[in-house]
């Protein structure tokens, strides 16, 4: 009976210690993120401030300079990350239901061999193909102008290729995320009457949200790495930095560059993590 009860006991506590663990890697994905980022900030700043440097390595890290190239850099990536999540995410919703689910492995394929393709390729090209058709001409007459986003051609193309680029980790795991879910559950959701669009929103979302995120958190952090060779089609961004260094021979500047494109990434993988627990339903 002391067995048995020992037994249970170790049963019933070790979710505990799970629950418990899990917790606590949470916490410190939440909080201790933050806390690097600003410290390499600060670490960067320092030397910023005291490092010797020749007029041309000043001059690149200026930081009027460095504030710009940041900014173009998240706006890049935030445009992208809304173009990737409200295209991608019913998209793949789409290629779940009976009637498109037969075109759901062609549609990956496309977006895989998308993904397949060298980066900086797909943005050089994309831009000379678009620009040589006028296309930017075309859409900015019709669109207008978007405030806070730069008019320029190559921003708008290296938005569309880092689109392009960055959907597949959104599409693929939605349709995981969905195909996943257990059957009797959807069934479960029909049998008490509701419609399929209420299935779908009260049953399949909540319980494919983690794998959809996840996936989000994904192409996030492709888009910011990625994001730094818009500078080859004049788009701006950090990558401006990284060349810099790289043409002058300036080690610092383009060390520089890498260490800002690296504590980027790390804040905005921390944002797609947050946003992962406020998105995620309670007790799931």
């Amino acid at each position: 009976m002391s067995d048995t009860a020992e037994g249970a006991a170790t049963a019933t506590e070790a979710p505990t210690r799970q629950r418990r663990r899990m917790s606590t890697e949470q916490a410190i994905e939440i909080f201790a993120i933050p806390v690097i980022v600003a410290v390499g900030f600060a670490l960067y700043a320092w030397w910023r401030n005291t490092a010797s440097l020749d007029s041309v390595e000043l001059s690149s890290l200026e930081w009027a300079a460095v504030w710009l190239a940041l900014g173009e850099h998240v706006k890049l990536t935030l445009v992208s990350a809304v173009i990737v999540v409200f295209v991608g995410v019913p998209l793949g919703i789409m290629l779940t239901r009976p009637r498109f689910r037969a075109a759901a492995p062609a549609v990956v394929g496309i977006a895989n061999a998308g993904q397949a393709a060298p980066a900086i390729g797909l943005i050089v090209l994309l831009f000379i193909w678009l620009s040589g058709q006028g296309w930017f001409l075309s859409f900015s007459t019709a669109t207008g102008k978007i405030p806070f986003l730069p008019d320029t051609v190559g921003f708008s193309v290296a938005v569309i290729a880092l689109s392009l680029y960055a959907i597949l980790p959104v599409l693929r795991n939605t349709i995981t995320g969905l195909q996943g879910i257990d059957p009797t559950l959807v069934e479960a959701g029909r049998g008490v009457g509701m419609s399929n669009f209420a299935v779908l929103r009260r049953v399949e979302l909540p319980l494919a949200i983690p794998v959809i995120m996840a996936g989000i958190r994904t192409a996030l952090v492709l888009l910011v790495g990625t994001a730094a060779l818009a500078t080859f089609i004049n788009a701006g961004g950090l990558g401006g930095i990284l060349t810099a260094g790289i043409t002058l021979y300036r080690y610092p500047v383009m060390v520089a560059g890498a260490v800002l494109v690296a504590l980027l990434a790390l804040l905005i993988e921390w944002l797609g993590r947050v946003l992962e627990l406020i998105a995620k339903p309670k007790g799931i």
